[in-house]
């Protein structure tokens, strides 16, 4: 098991972002984080999560008109905000992916399952993508406050790519973090069958 300290950076004191303080997030700092984000399981290795990380002027300029205004300053204090997409032609690269079977053909057609197996996958490797950039000493703001439809036609045009939400990356500012909110206990979320 990982120590208390580990288990802290991970779960029990990271904290959702509002604010972030001026320090730069390097190139080299989201390939690692992504080099483990990319270890993470999903079904049938099909690992359909892309990435697009907004650094820019230009960038945050095309961005901050798609997010509610509760969330523009937060995107606009964050050295980087990560577009966690899925790509809808995932299925594709599985006879590389997943060379086991042909997995390719119990997608291919069927539009359900495509987008049902795009989005519940893209979410669990966005779940990743946060622990690994806390295990990489990144803070995270995860939001969904956007326009989906205006977002994927101002960053995904033209492409097989699909918003599922955003992440605001960098060193957060502890004074921007709101106080703890209650989580439900084992007894209350969990059964044993």
């Amino acid at each position: 098991m990982l120590d208390h300290a580990a288990l802290d950076t991970l779960f029990r004191q990271a904290r959702t972002q509002n604010g972030y303080l001026d320090v730069a997030v390097s190139d080299a700092q989201l390939e690692a984080v992504y080099e483990l984000t990319k270890w993470g399981p999903t079904s049938a290795n099909c690992s359909p999560m892309r990435i697009h990380f907004v650094r820019t002027p230009e960038g945050r300029a095309r961005l901050l008109p798609l997010v509610l205004e509760s969330n523009r300053a937060k995107i606009s204090a964050a050295p980087v905000t990560a577009l966690i997409a899925y790509d809808l032609k995932f299925y594709e690269l599985l006879p590389r992916l997943f060379p086991h079977a042909d997995a390719r053909s119990w997608f291919a057609g069927n539009d359900a399952l495509i987008e049902s197996t795009a989005f519940r996958n893209s979410s669990l490797q966005g779940a990743y993508f946060m622990l690994a950039a806390r295990a990489c000493d990144l803070d995270c703001g995860p939001m969904s406050g956007f326009d989906p439809v205006a977002l994927n036609a101002e960053f995904f045009k033209d492409t097989s790519l699909v918003i599922n939400f955003i992440c605001t990356l960098g060193k957060g500012d502890p004074a921007k973090v709101f106080p703890r909110s209650p989580r439900l206990e084992f007894a209350e979320a969990c059964t044993l069958l």
